[in-house]
């Protein structure tokens, strides 16, 4: 429920403890190893070097891995159960390399199969190719390779298939008296001709055919009739496909290595870690120097952790000008930890500023059950959810997902009952088709179609209670920080004009009621906002200022507030095109009487429609939800541009590690 407050650490050990060191950084998994600043002291800056470390070689290990995992499930799809938690494994398996060592060769295998494979694919592709260019010419019993004899010459060549052929032959006469033109075959879009000439007349028979778009065939170094090479190039397609599927055999009895390979793909990446931590480290021939960032909560842990080194080390607070470099931690319960989704998506609040969760979470799973508001849709989303979070155990990013998708389908459920919707007005039709005389009707607190008025003020008050949260964020953070003129000129004298306002709106309605006293509480309110507009400007530009507050205050309120109208109106579309389908379902019972047939129509036009619409309103309600958001309650406080805390720590890709 705020950003967890974050120390530097700096460390200098000696070497012999420099890889057990990293490994028990990482088992704890607190420390963010960061590049060394430079050193003042020039003698000892220039003593110092980087460490290395294997780091490609690992990397390419683990690509090798993840590769054939890849090709593992192209050949051999995994089989399981579809919702089925991550596997663990202990975290000392990942640091070791035995695992790795057994598996890497393995992976090779693969990769080599994987390789005989698109090799054999590319030669077919070839052959194929080149049976179907040797197609036209098998009626042709001709070697391919004759050129012609000792004065006469032969070439193979094709011509458009408009071209007449009759004109082209009268056209090679004209040019030689001795060559003939024949044609072997044709298809739909060329012919397929043999050209006989004498050799000395060969030029001048071409360049008569020329006009007519000849162009010569070339074996490419065949030997034989175009019949015997094609049936020596289906013979070898027929032991590529073989050899392809040896090939395949072959990858899916590695199939029994998955496993294995995941948790070694794991190892390796724990491995990459630690030289990607080692290249940041510097030092002499017999220390190393560290620099980080750690949890300050987390001091007293590594404490114990570093007495059991010969280290020298100590933490300190960032100085203010350092918070842009300080990387984010957000610590949130399980109720504001379902929005770091949102505020990771967006970007994280800068350390030093405020964790907008806390402040988000009420309001964005209250904007998103207004907007869908069906108790239908709501038990769909909360019966998922805990099918998800209960099978698979998620963590991180699909953990927050899968709260979000909970919560918002409490509050679709909660607000499903006020407006009396369940699967838009499908119970009422049932029961009135079945009972006409029923006339039944869900209860409803009220009704976005009857209602609509209402649920318009409703959600604009929503919305003033919202951005009036963000001003008072923003108010709270000037005020700690000193700037106390800033936040009584400008969210103080807002607050001051909006009350001006309620109370106005308020002599409207209550008889007797003094309408003077708002109009002058706004007045004040205003004359408090042009002063601090042009507080900090010169001569004409206090003027401008004045003129430039005006404008965008009321401007960008009125927007701000109008925004929130489309949590009525997406309320409004859901319901309505929920009941759409439910009259087009009904229809054929109403017209037909209920019988199987009607019943049928009706479960199949009623489930592809609440289909389609509870994707688009669940879609089209968190696009809109996370704009209010992120646009106008984050644009009244929110400070971005946080780093988000990356600690050493194992890779989990595959396996879960379980210390």
């Amino acid at each position: 429920m705020a950003i967890v407050k974050m120390k530097k650490l700096r460390l200098m050990a000696v070497r012999s403890d420099k890889e057990e060191l990293l490994r028990e950084l990482l088992r704890h998994g607190c420390v963010e190893i960061s590049e060394p600043e430079a050193l003042s002291d020039e003698a000892l800056g220039a003593s110092l070097k980087r460490e290395s470390s294997r780091q490609m070689t690992w990397r390419s290990r683990q690509q090798d891995l993840q590769n054939a995992l890849t090709v593992l499930g192209r050949y051999a799809p995994a089989k399981g159960k579809l919702l089925a938690p991550k596997p663990t494994a202990s975290g000392e398996s990942l640091l070791t390399e035995e695992l790795i060592k057994t598996e890497l060769p393995v992976a090779g295998q693969i990769l080599q199969q994987n390789d005989a494979i698109r090799r054999a694919q590319t030669e077919e592709s070839r052959l194929k190719s080149a049976i179907a260019s040797l197609q036209p010419w098998k009626g042709l019993e001709l070697p391919l390779e004759t050129a012609g004899t000792e004065r006469c010459a032969v070439q193979l060549g094709t011509v458009p298939l408009r071209t007449e052929l009759l004109k082209a032959q009268e056209a090679l006469a004209e040019a030689s008296d001795e060559a003939e033109l024949f044609e072997i075959s044709s298809d739909k879009g060329q012919r397929y001709l043999l050209l006989v000439a004498m050799k000395e007349q060969l030029a001048d028979a071409l360049e008569a055919l020329r006009p007519f778009g000849f162009s010569a065939f070339s074996p490419n170094g065949l030997t034989g009739t175009a019949t015997d090479n094609i049936e020596r190039m289906e013979r070898e397609l027929e032991e590529l496909a073989a050899e392809r599927k040896n090939c395949e055999q072959t990858i899916v009895d590695l199939a029994s290595h998955r496993a294995a390979l995941k948790q070694a793909s794991d190892a390796a990446g724990t491995q990459l870690a630690l030289c990607e931590a080692q290249d940041k480290l510097c030092g002499t021939e017999s220390v190393v120097i560290l620099q980080g960032w750690m949890p300050a909560e987390r001091e007293e842990e590594l404490a114990r952790v570093f007495e059991r080194f010969d280290c020298a080390w100590e933490c300190e607070e960032p100085a203010e000008d350092e918070y842009p470099e300080v990387p984010v931690q957000l610590k949130n319960n399980a109720f504001t930890n379902s929005m770091n989704m949102v505020t990771n998506m967006y970007a994280l609040p800068q350390y030093g500023t405020v964790d907008p969760n806390p402040l988000m979470a009420p309001f964005f799973i209250l904007f998103f059950g207004l907007m869908m508001a069906d108790m239908g849709y709501g038990i769909l989303m909360i019966l998922a959810a805990i099918v998800y979070l209960l099978k698979v155990k998620p963590e991180g990013g699909a953990l927050a997902t899968w709260q979000l998708v909970l919560y918002g389908g409490i509050s679709t459920f909660a607000m499903g009952v006020l407006t009396g919707g369940f699967f838009s007005d499908s119970l009422e039709k049932i029961v009135n088709l079945v009972n006409p005389a029923a006339n039944f009707h869900l209860w409803h607190l009220f009704s976005p179609e009857t209602d609509s008025t209402m649920v318009l003020y409703g959600s604009m008050v929503l919305g003033v209670l919202h951005l009036n949260t963000g001003m008072a964020v923003s108010f709270a953070r000037k005020w700690k920080a000193g700037d106390k003129a800033g936040a009584f000129f400008e969210e103080g004298s807002l607050w001051i004009m909006l009350l001006g306002i309620i109370l106005f709106a308020l002599s409207m309605i209550v008889k007797g009621f003094p309408g003077q006293i708002g109009l002058g509480v706004l007045i004040i309110g205003t004359v408090l906002l042009l002063l601090g507009s042009g507080r900090n400007a010169k001569g004409f530009g206090k003027v401008t200022a004045a003129f430039g507050c005006i404008y965008n205050t009321a401007t960008g309120w009125f927007g701000d507030v109008l925004s929130y109208s489309r949590i009525m109106a997406l309320m409004l579309a859901g319901g309505v095109v929920g009941k759409v389908f439910n009259t087009v379902a009904i229809m054929p019972a109403e017209s037909n009487g209920l019988n199987v047939w009607t019943g049928l129509a009706f479960a199949v036009i009623f489930l592809l429609g609440h289909a389609m619409n509870f994707a688009l309103n669940l879609l089209g309600c968190y696009v809109h939800d996370l704009r209010l958001q992120c646009l106008e309650f984050f644009g009244k406080f929110y400070v971005d541009g946080g780093r988000p805390f990356r600690p050493l720590t194992y890779s989990q890709t595959y396996v879960k590690a379980k210390d």
